[in-house]
């Protein structure tokens, strides 16, 4: 049995040639999309401000083999990104992804003297 790691992505980009329906909805679900909303889940979640309506952010979880690294979680999450906002029917342009392996991160923790 290999090894998985857990991997937390957060897909940025920025809406592009968005239709005056989808930008109508995007605005009327912001209550639904913003800092309370930022959770990562296997499905993304989505966060964006409404005004001014520029860019967004997706945060995921990604479970792989290690041996695929960074670069793969971040395609994964890319790719599931693109899936979600053409089913929903949402015009966006190049993505960029921040990745960080929670089986790999380091934990400070602090020291009795530093309490």
């Amino acid at each position: 049995m290999s090894e998985r790691h857990t991997y937390r992505v957060i897909v940025r980009g920025t809406w592009e040639g968005l239709t005056e329906e989808a930008r109508a909805r995007l605005i009327a679900e912001a209550g639904d999309h913003g800092m309370a909303s930022m959770r990562f889940t296997e499905e993304g979640s989505l966060s964006y401000e409404p005004s001014p309506l520029k860019h967004f952010s997706m945060r995921y979880v990604v479970v792989s083999d290690p041996a695929d690294g960074d670069e793969m979680a971040a395609v994964v999450a890319e790719d599931r990104a693109e899936d979600t906002l053409r089913g929903l029917g949402y015009g966006f342009g190049e993505l960029r992804s921040t990745v960080t392996d929670l089986d790999t991160m380091k934990i400070n923790r602090k020291s009795r003297s530093r309490r």
